[in-house]
């Protein structure tokens, strides 16, 4: 819930948590610096993260109330640093983990995580998102290190240089061992995309990897980069992801969509890949499954 709330001469001078806690009725004042420590509070649209600063009649302030439990702190093993160079570090990002801020918070995730440890290496740069990976998704994520970097990255993205494979499980299996859907995709609801006529163009390359039962382990290379592309696509040829419940898939423990590998160019023009293995709960299933040997054995 975002609640916005403007400061009359009553708060006129007051420290922001002082504020808020007597503008929003519920919030506490410890609670509100739980808010503001967290990132999920902005004045005049900027993001403030000091609880003691004044505020003055007239300030506008956002803040972002998340349910009990909700917000966790992120802590990444070593082994999450798929990459590094001196233009950028490549991250897996864990499923369940927002890539950038978002009004109710920036500390927790994976841009937060990054900055701290672009800082902690004398790195004075932001953390540029690039490109994003859903909430649920997990896997390869690119940071580029300092401006240059990331305009030449953001290009290749733009310009389909950027090579994506991603892995999904799903309900169901195709029949094909490889298949490709070419259609349209725009927003039909909030937090929900379909294939729609004169949605924007989107083309994904689909190969079937493993098989058992009902369910399929299924590599996916999309050739567009449209925002829930690969889900809504599965889904339209009657696929829907392992643990996707907005577009028809049967519940799992986090969704099943990873992104195992990414293959971009350097400021040389050499080809860098970075993987991301599956873990947990993909990884125990994803090896139940066995592999349709003839198809991958060439691979």
């Amino acid at each position: 819930m975002i609640l916005r709330k403007t400061v009359g001469k009553e708060q006129n001078s007051l420290r922001l948590d002082d504020a808020i806690a007597t503008l929003c009725a519920g919030v506490s004042k410890s609670e509100a610096r739980r808010i503001i420590d967290r990132g999920g509070c902005t004045v005049n649209v900027a993001l403030v993260r000091v609880a003691s600063r004044s505020v003055k009649a007239g300030d506008v302030i956002e803040i972002g109330v998340m349910e009990a439990g909700r917000f966790q702190e992120l802590k990444l093993p070593p082994e999450a640093l798929l990459y590094e160079d001196a233009e950028l570090i490549a991250v897996n990002k864990p499923a369940g983990v927002n890539s950038q801020r978002t009004p109710y918070q920036l500390k927790g995730t994976l841009e937060y995580w990054v900055s701290e440890y672009f800082k902690a290496q004398g790195n004075s740069e932001p953390a540029r998102v690039v490109h994003r990976l859903d909430r649920g998704t997990s896997g390869t994520m690119l940071f580029p290190k300092n401006r240059p970097a990331a305009a030449r990255l953001s290009k290749q993205f733009q310009d389909g240089v950027v090579e994506k494979t991603y892995l999904a499980l799903v309900c169901g299996r195709s029949g094909r061992d490889e298949w490709s859907v070419d259609a349209p995709i725009g927003k039909v609801a909030p937090a929900r995309y379909g294939i729609v006529e004169g949605g924007k163009p989107a083309m994904t390359k689909f190969r079937t990897v493993a098989s058992s039962g009902d369910i399929s382990l299924v590599e996916a290379r999309p050739l567009t980069g449209r925002t829930h592309q690969i889900r809504v696509h599965l889904a339209s040829v009657g696929l829907p992801i392992l643990g996707d419940a907005t577009y028809g898939g049967l519940p799992a423990g986090r969704m099943m969509l990873h992104c195992s590998r990414m293959t971009f160019q350097n400021s040389k023009k050499a080809a860098i890949t970075a993987s991301a293995p599956l873990d947990g709960e993909f990884a125990e299933r994803a090896r139940e499954l066995p592999p349709l040997i003839p198809r991958i054995s060439g691979r």
